[in-house]
């Protein structure tokens, strides 16, 4: 088509003169009358060819699409996506992909890539994505070969000898240790753990690290999800390092302090010290500034965040503040930036040393120093590692004059993340802090290129600091938002819940944490050395009740939304809606849109998951019935852990304690210590009519229970239900009911009646169990269909062998007598 903007010039580049040019004006109407005829034609044309026709079209459309947005150069921005892909999907298979299937395909697709520079741009881009998802898939292989942490198996009571590598304070007065265990006694572990978290309660002087102890502890393995398809604790356990939790009898006893104990290599020692000025900061700061204030400013520093209350985390959690008490990546860009512009004012005072010295690059080396000591400082934590590599991927582009703030950096520092750690992909703060910090670099990018108009106001000296107060709070309100709406569904998907109220939380207590908090907090770490910082944490700890105040104000509005389990599809919809909303710059990112608000209308609106009808724990000893917002449980006061999660996963706000019975003098007193006992017929007979009696006061979907004996319940489906805590209640349950739990591990499976048995020992391989009632059989769904992964492997463990993936003993079903 000729060129319209140039109509003197013919296509063969000779010039025309004047009277040529109204042969050129008719060109575009010859044109516009053969278009016409060519959608006439088409009108005329069969169904299937205008079908094939229109096809075509939107093909051509999308092709179009496609090679504008790679035109634009951004496929480094997917590689950690990519990579992100290949961990999860490694994570999530049900068992180990070989690892030389994973590492062929890798090589292979490496290879295309790399010597097929003749293909076209699709399938070069096709090969780079699955280079990158077998290369995730193959570093999620290393880093679990690399951890190969070994699991407690079962609980167990014993006597733990240890050295102390980590320790954390309560607010109970409590303290937290992670050991390193060099031995266990009455019994020994056959397989012990390497580490273990031991709780102490109320020691006034705690250990110091590097001391060696000893004492008796209850060891149990990290928990498994509190229902199917909630979280994992003992994933992110066994990648932590950590193969058993606990709690202390009484105090352990010190055999030999930190200086008599010699540290394995020069790396520890090196640890140990870091780990002891962490916590010795840490107790300054609490010491000069008490209660919960103290804490949550030490938790600032140090990551240390158990030391607060529950009601003032809670309250934040409510707020929307708990990102306040996590390092990560607004602590690091505050702490950074302070220094940052803080040095680049001191040098604009020496005119001359500004003009003559690189004072940018300067300010930035110092703010990564600063930057490298606070992480140090910190405790390598998870969010804390994330956010020091981006902040100082961010500063290392200012000393090569490349942009800071830019979708390239983020992609960079979540490449090294999920090459040092790709089982951070499944965590909810990796996952919260990357679509935060998307999102507001997306967002910035906009800004950055509207188009800049100047009015009157902006000229006006006496306007200036109240158009400066504007700007700031308008940051503050769009930076709020767009994070809180950036990660609603993250707190949704993992945690059920979502603080309605957090836009007016950060609102009123971003300035008090960016003005008074950081710059005062930092400024009383510098001085720390010299003994001149009490006065700068004073003023700290009056921002932080400040803080705090505002969380519990915020908190009292209520506006803490309880959502349940949601669709499996609905996390991959948003994440590939809101990737496609903040990385493309084509007009295909509008389908993101379109794909965000869609799964924010299902969670908000949805109905979400199917709930079920019947809960049992992994370990047997709660069990739940639940009608509408109502769980009914077979304890009168549940275990918290699991049943806030059984809360807040099915939306049930209200508890329905057990019915507790008074002692029968006819049934037979066991007492803990026997536990082998065998009921007589006669017994036998006597708890099976108990039951019977105690069914008729239970209320319908509710539990009437013989304290430290049983309980029973009626289901909806007009089944029975009995949970017993010693086995020789075995048979009459079996007998009486259609659902029989108990938390013992017996070497037995099912009832001889035909009764579902529930024990210890098969709960130990599936896991948490829950039941969907509402048909003739009972559909059961376990948390676990094979335990093979390495984080899982424990379950199958046997001792007597020695051996994994060893089935349940069966034995023969139990008999009426019990034998």
């Amino acid at each position: 088509m000729p060129n319209l903007e140039a109509p003197e010039q013919q296509e063969d580049g000779r010039n025309l003169p004047g009277p040529a040019e109204p042969h050129h004006a008719a060109t575009p109407l010859v044109s516009r009358a053969k278009a016409e005829q060519r959608e006439r034609t088409q009108d005329q044309a069969p169904p299937v060819a205008r079908f094939y026709l229109a096809v075509s079209r939107i093909r051509s459309f999308v092709w179009r699409l496609i090679e504008e947005e790679a035109a634009h150069g951004r496929a480094i921005l997917f590689a950690p996506i990519y990579m992100g892909l290949g961990a999860i999907l490694w994570f999530k298979a049900d068992i180990d992909p070989p690892p030389q299937t994973v590492l062929a395909a890798l090589l292979v697709l490496a290879g295309s890539f790399l010597f097929r520079r003749e293909a076209g741009r699709v399938l070069r881009h096709v090969l780079f994505a699955g280079m990158l998802v077998c290369l995730g898939m193959a570093l999620a292989q290393w880093e679990s070969w690399r951890a190969s942490t070994v699991m407690l198996d079962s609980a167990v009571t014993t006597t733990v000898t240890g050295r102390i590598e980590r320790r954390e304070s309560y607010d109970n007065g409590g303290w937290r240790y992670v050991v390193k265990v060099d031995k266990t006694e009455k019994p020994a572990i056959r397989r012990p753990p390497e580490r273990v978290t031991i709780f102490v309660r109320k020691q006034a002087e705690p250990f110091n690290l590097g001391d060696r102890i000893q004492g008796k502890a209850r060891l149990t393995p990290p928990a498994g999800p509190a229902l199917p398809d909630l979280n994992d604790f003992a994933f992110s356990s066994y990648f932590n390092g950590i193969g058993a939790n606990g709690f202390a009898f009484g105090k352990p006893t010190l055999l030999s302090p930190a200086s008599d104990v010699a540290a394995d290599s020069v790396l520890d020692k090196a640890d140990i010290w870091l780990a002891g000025l962490r916590n010795s900061i840490g107790d300054r700061i609490r010491r000069t500034l008490p209660g919960d204030t103290g804490a949550f400013a030490a938790s600032l520093v140090t990551d240390e965040r158990r030391a607060l209350s529950d009601e003032t985390t809670e309250a934040l959690r409510m707020a929307g503040l708990t990102h306040i008490i996590a390092i990560s990546g607004l602590n690091m860009a505050l702490s950074a930036g302070i220094f940052y512009i803080g040095l680049r004012y001191l040098f604009s005072l020496f005119p001359g040393m500004a003009q003559a010295w690189p004072t940018k690059k300067i300010a930035a080396f110092g703010a990564l120093v600063t930057l490298t000591a606070y992480y140090l400082i910190s405790g390598f934590g998870v969010s804390a590692e994330r956010a020091f590599i981006m902040m100082a991927i961010m500063l290392v582009a200012v000393l090569f004059d490349r942009p800071s703030i830019s979708l390239r950096n983020v992609a960079l520092s979540a490449i090294v993340i999920l090459s040092l750690s790709p089982s951070q992909v499944l965590g909810p703060s990796f996952q919260m802090s990357y679509a935060a910090t998307l999102a507001l670099v997306s967002g910035y990018t906009l800004w950055k290129r509207r188009q800049h108009r100047e009015n009157i106001l902006s000229r006006s000296r006496l306007l200036s600091p109240l158009l400066f107060v504007t700007r700031f709070f308008g940051s503050i309100l769009s930076t709020s938002f767009i994070g809180g709406a950036s990660t609603a569904i993250f707190s949704i998907e993992h945690f059920h819940r979502l603080a309605t109220y957090g836009l007016a939380a950060n609102l009123a207590a971003m300035p008090i944490v960016s003005f008074v908090v950081m710059p005062f907090g930092m400024a009383a770490m510098l001085l720390m050395p010299f003994g001149l910082d009490g006065p700068f944490w004073q003023i700290t700890g009056e921002g932080l009740e400040l803080v705090i105040a505002i969380a519990k104000t915020v908190a009292g509005w209520g506006g803490d939304i309880t959502f349940g389990r949601q669709p499996a599809w609905l996390m991959p919809t948003f994440i590939t809606g809101f990737l496609l909303m903040t990385m493309l710059r084509t007009s295909v990112r509008h389908v993101g849109l379109l794909l965000l608000l869609s799964s924010l209308g299902v969670a908000a609106f949805g109905s979400g998951v199917p709930k079920p009808d019947l809960m049992i724990s992994e370990d047997g000893v709660l069990v739940a019935l639940r009608q509408d917002d109502i769980l009914a449980t077979n304890r009168e006061r549940p275990q918290a852990f699991i049943f806030e999660q059984w809360q807040r996963a099915l939306v049930a706000s209200e508890h329905q304690p057990p019915t507790i019975l008074p002692v029968d003098s006819r049934l037979p007193q066991i007492s803990k210590t026997d536990h082998r006992r065998r009921l007589s017929v006669e017994e036998q007979g006597a708890v099976r009519k108990a039951m019977d009696e105690a069914l008729d006061q239970a209320m319908q979907g509710s539990f009437a229970c013989q304290k430290g004996a049983w309980c029973v319940a009626m289901l909806e489906n007009g089944a029975m239900l009995v949970t017993i805590e010693d086995a020789a209640y075995l048979s009459p349950a079996c007998d009486t009911a259609n659902i029989v739990v108990t938390p013992v591990r017996l070497r037995l499976d099912r009832c001889r009646s035909g009764a579902m048995l529930f024990t210890g020992a098969t709960l130990r391989q599936t896991g948490s169990i829950e039941m969907d009632l509402s048909t003739d059989k009972p559909n059961v769904v376990t948390a676990f269909e094979n335990p093979q992964r390495p984080w899982a492997r424990h379950r199958t463990y046997d001792w007597r062998t020695g051996t994994f993936g060893a089935p349940i003993v069966r034995a023969s079903p139990v008999s009426d007598n019990g034998e």
